[in-house]
């Protein structure tokens, strides 16, 4: 796992948590699935970050960013990275059940009895509610973790610009989603590793 993307002369403290055994991040990370209707990014960055505070807000900024291109759900993807990370193989697994076990039984069961309200005008409704209010968490999780971009290595105006660029490519021009993160992100990784690459021959 790559270390966090930061300035070389940032301060670069460790989370003050870590998770105590497989048992803590299977009920940890099941906890947090149990809370993860639509709004899951910002449930996680709380859990993660202000409750166990098992992640720095930078740790989790990019981590999130590593878990959003790789295959599959992102929180399940970044689950297994955690569990990863303190315990290997056996901790992934531990996260990855914590992250499935409750939810799909849940899921199972609210498939069911939904299944016989779905033409209702009124169930319809509720939807349509519970996914602005998704949209409202994710956007203020997104302005608070803003602050982390400070200790970026591309800068705060770099960082905003390809923001804005993505927010442009995705939501207006419609591009397909392989396409941005080849172009705009591959570009990004480039730009990066160049401005490391300068930092570290200065220092040098």
């Amino acid at each position: 796992m790559p270390a966090p993307l930061v300035a070389p002369d940032a301060d670069t403290d460790a989370a003050p948590n870590r998770p105590q055994s497989k048992t803590d991040l299977f009920r940890s990370f099941t906890w947090l699935a149990l809370q993860g209707f639509g709004g899951v990014l910002a449930v996680v960055q709380r859990e993660l970050v202000e409750k166990k505070r098992w992640m720095t807000r930078e740790q989790f900024v990019e981590d999130w960013a590593v878990a959003q291109i790789m295959p599959g759900p992102n929180v399940v993807n970044l689950s297994m990275m955690i569990g990863g990370r303190y315990f290997g193989l056996p901790g992934a697994l531990a996260a990855l059940a914590g992250m499935l076990a409750a939810p799909l039984v849940i899921v199972l069961l609210l498939a069911v009895l939904y299944g016989s309200v779905a033409d209702s005008a009124v169930a319809q409704n509720a939807l349509r509610g519970m996914g602005a209010v998704a949209a409202g968490l994710i956007t203020a999780t997104g302005i608070k973790l803003i602050a982390a971009l400070d200790r970026n290595a591309m800068g705060m105006g770099v960082c905003i610009a390809l923001a804005a660029l993505t927010f442009v490519a995705i939501a207006l021009l419609r591009w397909p989603l392989l396409w941005v993160l080849l172009g705009i992100g591959g570009g990004a990784c480039v730009w990066a590793y160049q401005v490391l690459k300068r930092a570290e021959e200065a220092r040098a």
